[in-house]
């Protein structure tokens, strides 16, 4: 029988944020890996929001649709504003 007495402790472990770019980098690969065209795809989804766009493999989709899609766009923008030294 238990020691009812104290109280027990339950620690869960947060799994680590990822960033957008980590996010993208995870669902390219995904896509390739599955044989899909990941920029199409990704535009598809940006376009349209619809979520099916996004392969399920690798939890891309889910990780995906954690990104606000503005945010996305944003975020690609900045990369190749960034890239073309146009600042």
């Amino acid at each position: 029988m238990q020691d009812m007495s104290h109280t027990q402790y339950f620690k869960v472990q947060k799994e680590p944020e990822l960033g957008i770019s980590d996010i993208l980098e995870v669902v390219y690969q995904a896509m390739s890996e599955k044989g899909y065209n990941p920029v199409n795809q990704i535009v598809g989804y940006i376009m349209s929001g619809d979520p099916t766009y996004i392969t399920s493999y690798k939890n891309a989709r889910n990780l995906m649709m954690k990104i606000e899609r503005d945010e996305l766009v944003e975020e690609v923008l900045k990369y190749y504003i960034k890239k073309h030294s146009w600042e």
